[in-house]
């Protein structure tokens, strides 16, 4: 007996009739399923097609039955689809992002700012882009004509922003392949118009910065809304096929770097040297001047003090003057020549032999001096000056000191 048929005492009644199943029935019929669902249905959207006050039982009441259970399914579900589609419409914008809404394909005017955000779907289309990250992009180059007609390889990165969503969205079709394109044409242009050993040592950096102008040149007028951040060149080299060449010629540039390098510190060293010498002399100067400045004032000083001497005693000044020249001319020379009065002979007197065979002999210097007073009192009848000298004054004289009259 099935659990449905009459007779079972309303024990053994399906879930969905409130009752309990028996463990040995079988599948629930589907056509009472079907039928309970649409009599809740209606009971929640209205009977359509209802038999009365009774329930309307019999055969008769099975066609507005039907027609009612498929209206009240049709609106559970449009009510299913409609919140579904609802709950579709929400997204999140994260800090980094923005979004561009298309709604029928026509950009609204406003992006859309990080948070949470619904719009219908299905009618509005939204694109997010990330317009914060720092991307990057390397390019290599093979068998690239400089323009001195010579063959380079060269590897450039370049790192970009995506500064305008909606261009980036809806101006060009494919936004990064443009900029594939325009970094390969503004690396070529830039390549082509430098020499190979600008591009290898010291032009990397203006290639560089040339690039970058030439390819943000490009994609403002592509309209990409795309902006360059930098462009690096991350390598450049010869062909293999002549790179030790090459070598060798940066290698010679080093020592040549090196030698520039070593003549320059030489010349640190030498530079402080030669002011310092020069300051030096020109410190002695400034001192020799001072010291000939203050002579001269003592000597002007000394003259006119002996003027003043002169003008009281002039013959007694002159005399004296006589001898202290007479005095320091002798001291100074080592050799006298007298002019003998009766003929031309010349009297020589060599004082430096003299001294000379003193110093050898061991001789004492007051010996010296006893040999220059017997010498000096020998010479005495040759010389007329000397008669007019008393004998302390020819003392004075033989022994080097002088006098004064």
């Amino acid at each position: 007996m099935a659990w449905n048929e009459p007779g079972n005492n309303g024990k053994d009644n399906d879930p969905w009739g409130g009752g309990r199943r028996g463990g040995d029935q079988g599948p629930p019929d589907i056509d009472e399923v079907i039928k309970n669902l649409s009599k809740k249905f209606n009971g929640l959207f209205g009977n359509a097609g209802g038999g009365g006050a009774g329930g309307g039982g019999g055969a008769g009441g099975s066609g507005p039955s039907a027609s009612g259970m498929s209206a009240g399914l049709l609106v559970g579900m449009a009510a299913v689809a409609a919140v579904i589609w609802g709950f579709m419409g929400f997204y999140v914008v994260d800090e980094a992002e923005r979004g561009v809404v298309l709604r029928f394909g026509r950009v609204l005017d406003a992006t859309v700012v990080p948070g949470l955000h619904w719009n219908p779907p299905l009618v509005d289309e939204v694109h997010l882009v990330n317009v914060s990250e720092l991307n990057a992009k390397t390019y290599e180059n093979r068998a690239m004509l400089t323009t001195d007609e010579n063959i380079i390889d060269i590897a450039v990165t370049v790192q970009y922003l995506i500064e305008d969503p909606v261009n980036y969205v809806l101006a060009v079709q494919d936004p990064e392949r443009s900029l594939d394109n325009a970094a390969e044409s503004a690396i070529r242009h830039e390549v082509g118009s430098n020499f190979m050993d600008q591009i290898l040592t010291t032009g990397r950096e203006q290639m560089a910065a040339a690039v970058e102008d030439r390819l943000q040149d490009y994609m403002e007028i592509y309209n990409t809304g795309i902006r360059v951040a930098r462009v690096n060149v991350v390598d450049a080299q010869p062909p293999d096929a002549v790179r030790p060449a090459f070598d060798d010629v940066i290698r010679a540039r080093e020592d040549e770097q090196r030698a520039q390098n070593q003549a320059q510190q030489y010349a640190n060293q030498r530079i402080p040297e030669a002011r310092g010498e020069a300051q030096r002399q020109i410190e002695q100067a400034n001192a020799y001047k001072q010291g000939a400045i203050a002579k001269a004032q003592g000597e002007a000083s000394r003259f006119d003090q002996l003027l003043t001497e002169y003008k009281k005693a002039p013959e007694v000044t002159r005399q004296r003057l006589y001898i202290e020249s007479l005095q320091a001319v002798m001291t100074a020379s080592s050799k006298i020549m007298i002019d003998v009065e009766g003929g031309n002979n010349m009297l020589y007197v060599p004082l430096d032999k003299i001294m000379e065979q003193n110093a050898g002999s061991g001789r004492l210097s007051t010996g010296t001096t006893q040999e220059l007073r017997d010498l000096a009192n020998q010479l005495a009848p040759y010389l007329p000056a000397l008669n007019s000298v008393n004998t302390v004054d020819r003392s004075r004289l033989g022994s080097g000191r002088g006098g004064r009259p």
